[in-house]
């Protein structure tokens, strides 16, 4: 903050010369034309040269004080300082203007401080958001990237600065299809231990610093995806289970009425008719309900438990190694994720590998990753993209519900599961679930 800004300065020194001429020009006259002596010159000048200093102490010095500091809230102003009070207080014209700008200064400093406040808000949604911001100008130079943006299409480097083109070769090539093909719509991605990712892309275009930006936004879609379609299978499912008990329940009550015919009559026949209808009553019963499990599964409640203990309950049904360390705790619904553990070991056994073979690691990190290996026969490319399908099974005897159960287990716990074929044979089976404090 300026203490005499040239303006005020200038106006002190143009009134100070004012008064000195408007008291030596008379004066002078008076001494030229004999009307004063020398000495009662000199005296009448020093009286007035007092006068003047009086006036100007007085007078004129709080004004120009008051130009002063309003001049310098102005500077203050111009460099964008806001915080800056003015110290005048006379109660004169010049002091109201300095409590207008009192006012003024702390209504745009409040202001400036709800928008920074605002403005880290903001920049703090933008880095954390699971959308890809991708910012770019009109020479295809990167602006902005958030943290999604730099994991999904940069390997997590820090990439603005650069042209975009020139990152084309490091990023994955459905990625690059879909940004050079412009406009929106869906793209699937392939990514390291995970299947394959489906994401949406929008663009938008702005002027920002009167310059035209192209905003990619790429929004990840699996799970929407996933969800969706686990609701329609639901609904499917709870309409064919519900069929199909109305048909059940009086199938039944009739084969119970046929049997009692078939007694009386003492006819072998009969009865080994009923038993097979009652055989496939049984199974058609089995299967509505497994299916009724999967469309009613409850919400996971959600807590922290041991690992051993579970670990040991389903050792004593199913062989498999434990591969790496063992971690303590769990996080989520313990009897969900048990049962998701039963289902994948018991595909585990049934894929042709030696029992002593099968293994499980459970690691915790940022996530808790469970993994079910085996070396049996692995699967097709084919048979993978339909595997947590309900319904879908390459068993004879399958009902296509096991790993449809474990995916809709994972998604409840908002984690995710996918398989992988080991280089040496086999499948692997990971999930992830997020880890919750408790």
């Amino acid at each position: 903050m300026r203490l005499l800004p040239k303006g005020a300065k200038r106006l002190s020194w143009q009134l100070s010369l004012w008064l000195s001429l408007f008291v030596c020009i008379p004066l002078a006259v008076g001494v030229i034309f004999d009307m004063l002596t020398l000495i009662q010159g000199l005296l009448l000048a020093v009286v007035l040269g007092g006068l003047q200093a009086l006036f100007v102490h007085w007078v004129v010095t709080p004004r120009v004080r008051g130009l002063q500091a309003i001049e310098s809230g102005l500077l203050n102003f111009k460099d964008g300082d806001f915080a800056t009070s003015l110290a005048y207080r006379n109660d004169d014209e010049l002091g109201d203007l300095c409590r207008l700008y009192n006012d003024t200064a702390s209504k745009l400093h409040q202001e400036r401080q709800w928008i920074y406040q605002r403005e880290l808000m903001l920049d703090k949604v933008l880095h954390n958001s699971p959308q890809a911001l991708l910012l770019i100008n009109a020479q295809e130079q990167i602006v902005y990237t958030n943290y999604s943006a730099r994991n999904v299409l940069f390997a997590g480097k820090r990439v603005e600065g650069e042209k975009l083109s020139s990152l084309f070769e490091h990023m994955p090539q459905s990625i690059v299809d879909a940004i050079q093909r412009g406009g929106d719509g869906l793209f699937s991605v392939e990514q390291e231990h995970e299947q394959r990712q489906t994401w949406h892309l929008a663009l938008g275009q702005f002027l920002l610093n009167n310059q035209a930006h192209t905003l990619f936004i790429l929004k990840p879609m699996t799970r929407e995806i996933s969800r969706q379609e686990v609701q329609v299978w639901k609904k499917v499912i709870r309409i064919i289970s519900h069929e199909l008990n109305n048909s059940l329940a009086p199938i039944a009550s009739m084969l119970h009425s046929g049997r009692v015919l078939a007694e009386r009559n003492q006819d072998e026949r009969l009865e080994r008719v009923f038993n097979t209808i009652d055989e496939r009553i049984g199974r058609l019963s089995e299967f509505v309900q497994g299916y009724g499990k999967f469309a009613k599964l409850p919400q996971p409640q959600l807590s922290q438990f041991q690992w051993q203990p579970l670990i040991t309950d389903l050792q004593q049904q199913w062989t498999f190694q434990i591969k790496g360390e063992l971690c303590e705790h769990g996080y989520g619904d313990e009897t969900q994720i048990q049962q998701l553990l039963i289902n994948l070991l018991k595909n585990a056994h049934e894929s042709g590998t030696e029992a002593q073979d099968v293994w499980l690691s459970v690691t915790d990190g940022e996530e808790q990753i469970i993994c079910v290996g085996d070396k049996g026969k692995g699967m097709s490319e084919t048979v993978m993209a339909s595997a947590l399908v309900p319904f879908y099974s390459t068993k004879s005897n399958g009902s296509g519900l096991g790993l449809a159960l474990c995916r809709e287990i994972c998604e409840a716990h908002h984690g995710d599961i996918s398989l992988h074929n080991q280089d040496q044979g086999g499948l692997v089976v990971r999930v992830s679930l997020p880890r919750v404090n408790v």
